[in-house]
């Protein structure tokens, strides 16, 4: 297998604390990419083609999803991590992973299965990617679950409430929920991907908007971080100001902006190593995040969110749309709950099979956080008779 140079405080696949489930190496993949290949592989990831990020999955062909927002971070977080000698193989693992238990509907689906779980310990789709990985896929004769390492588990499990982590550390002590007990930060390639997510969807939305209509270039021009880059694609290629090359302006402007952010970030992080002057991971764990914007990037990001915030995702259209989502989501778990034989086999014997209310909802829950928006609506349709309205 070829050897790469690993710097000191990365994860080596060599040093892995290992699968929950043990198994012997692969002989010509390193455990992370093992990881990575079963993520790939799994129906979940498949799933996250017909999830949303912003616009529902019926409103456009060519807005994104899940599944392309995942490989944007991925490829994101590989450049990142080449430059700062860590590793690669499990950055890609974690960034297409971190998805995986995302509902349908994006954060309105979320919001929603949380509000009717509230008083049956909640619904994170953090800890339900981990549930993903770790419990719902069924592909092995041996083990519930993909059996991933635990870095790339940790990666997964991005946030999570002091009691679920309570709740990690009693079925796996010393496992993934004992940082959030101890307030400790996870490994350099789960940090990164945190922050390769941020950079791909706050980029991602800006297209996605223009192309919906519901922001413009010209409105664009009150946040820095974009209008910087704007100006001087329209400086090195004046043609970009005629309206038929809006696209290609706004594509070119984009792209610059990106660059920059990687620059920044491995500049920034490059800087906070070598103050900090890491030695292994486990100390990486011990020092507060040293993945990082830049002060003036981070100011500026912060800024293109508040935008974001207010005129895209609090768009009145955006609103309209994700106000049914969450009926749609609502209704589904009401019916489920009260007709689980109406689910699929499988799930449909777990939750005659739970013992409880508690345990019965979120298998519920389970169900429909893996179901895709046009799934989700059909369900919908066939349960109560009536059709999405938009």
């Amino acid at each position: 297998m070829h050897e790469t140079v690993w710097a000191s405080y990365a994860c080596h696949p060599a040093y892995t604390r290992g699968r929950r489930y043990p198994e012997a190496p692969a002989p010509t993949r390193s455990d992370h990419q093992r990881d990575r290949d079963r993520i790939v592989h799994s129906t979940a990831f498949r799933r996250l083609v017909y999830k949303t990020q912003v616009f529902l999955n019926h409103e456009g062909d060519l807005f994104r999803t899940r599944l392309t927002h995942s490989l944007e971070v991925a490829q994101l977080g590989r450049s990142i991590a080449r430059s700062l000698g860590i590793n690669e193989d499990l950055v890609e693992a974690i960034s297409l992973a971190h998805d995986l238990g995302h509902t349908p509907f994006g954060h309105a689906g979320q919001d929603a299965l949380n509000a009717c779980m509230a008083e049956l310990g909640g619904f994170e789709h953090n800890l339900q990617s981990l549930r993903v990985v770790d419990v719902l896929e069924l592909r092995y004769p041996h083990f519930d679950g993909l059996n991933l390492t635990f870095e790339t588990r940790e990666g997964i499990l991005k946030h999570c409430s002091r009691e679920h982590a309570e709740q990690l550390e009693a079925s796996e002590p010393g496992g993934v929920g004992q940082r959030f007990l101890l307030r400790q930060q996870p490994s350099l390639e789960a940090q990164l991907c945190n922050l390769a997510d941020e950079i791909a969807y706050n980029a991602h939305d800006i297209d996605d908007g223009v192309r919906s209509g519901l922001i413009t270039l010209e409105q664009l021009r009150e946040v820095p971080l974009f209008e910087r880059y704007r100006a001087q694609a329209l400086a090195e290629y004046p043609q970009l100001h005629d309206a038929q090359n809006h696209r290609r302006l706004l594509y070119d402007a984009i792209r610059r902006m990106l660059s920059a952010q990687v620059y920044d970030v491995i500049e920034a992080t490059k800087d906070a190593l070598a103050q900090a002057r890491p030695r292994h991971v486990d100390e990486v764990r011990t020092l507060p995040a040293l993945v990082q914007f830049s002060p003036t990037m981070r100011t500026e990001s912060m800024v293109l969110k508040r935008f974001l915030f207010h005129n895209l995702y609090r768009h009145s259209r955006v609103v309209h749309t994700t106000d049914q989502a969450k009926q749609v989501v609502r209704e589904l778990f009401a019916l489920y709950l009260e007709c689980p034989q109406e689910m699929k086999p499988n799930f449909a014997a777990r939750a005659r099979g739970a013992g409880d209310a508690r345990r019965c909802a979120r298998v519920v829950a389970d169900f429909i956080a893996g179901m895709t928006d046009r799934y989700a609506v059909r369900e919908h349709e066939r349960l109560t008779g009536r059709q999405w309205l938009v």
